[in-house]
């Protein structure tokens, strides 16, 4: 693994669809050398075969339009990589889909909630991790899901939750977070106005009214999974 202890290697698994702000915020919000792979059009970083020998020193894994069970090859393949990476060692950080690929690729189970979870929600950390480092026990983030984690893989740590689904795991060297940190309010209204027909208007609307500099400013403190995670990559 690189041994630029000062701007560590990321390989961003983009798993967005099209055209999206997902690459641009993860590279505003990681303070390391990002090198982005949009996996959704089949593009994937290096195989890990061992982690001493990868280019990288971590990957992060972005959130999508899809579900984690529909039947692409490319999410196959992501998930391969996923659990490879994961029995090599390298840190891994999933946000939103990537968080429940990585449960799903550890053999966890991820189903739909019937509902969505939209807009700024509370979060409750339940267990001490240096990823949440400096966190409240309760902060403000980000929310943008109908499908959730339902069964952990075995081994795994429960780090974070709140009343409507699993919000965080643990699993050895590898990090789920079911909210969006990276989100600001450009992209926070883009993706509520991209749920139109999905949500009643009336809820849509209440939602996109919260979307408001005040709240970005509470939810800016969950940003700091991200400096908590360059500084676990920097320390591999």
């Amino acid at each position: 693994m690189s041994t630029d202890i000062a701007e560590p290697r990321i390989a961003l698994l983009d798993a967005s669809v099209g055209e999206t702000p997902a690459e641009r915020n993860f590279r505003r919000e990681l303070d390391a050398d990002v090198q982005a792979f949009k996996v959704s059009e089949g593009d994937l970083p290096p195989p890990v075969e061992t982690s001493e020998m990868w280019p990288f020193d971590a990957a992060v894994i972005s959130g999508s339009q899809t579900s984690v069970y529909d039947e692409h090859t490319w999410i196959d393949a992501v998930e391969a990589w996923t659990r490879a990476a994961v029995e090599a060692g390298v840190p891994i950080l999933g946000v939103c889909w990537g968080h429940q690929l990585l449960a799903q690729a550890l053999d966890g189970a991820v189903d739909p909630m019937g509902r969505y979870e939209l807009g700024y929600h509370e979060v409750d950390r339940i267990a001490d991790d240096p990823l949440f480092s400096g966190l409240d026990e309760t902060f403000l983030a980000f929310e943008t899901h109908s499908d959730e984690v339902t069964r952990l893989p075995s081994e795994a740590t429960v780090l974070a939750e709140n009343d409507r689904s699993l919000q965080a795991f643990r699993i050895a060297n590898a990090w789920g977070v079911q909210f969006h940190p990276e989100y600001d309010l450009e992209t926070a209204r883009w993706v509520t106005e991209n749920k139109r027909g999905e949500v009643a208007d009336d809820e849509l609307e209440r939602i996109l009214a919260a979307i408001t500099t005040e709240n970005a400013a509470r939810a800016r403190d969950a940003k700091g999974v991200f400096e908590n995670f360059v500084a676990i990559a920097a320390d591999t």
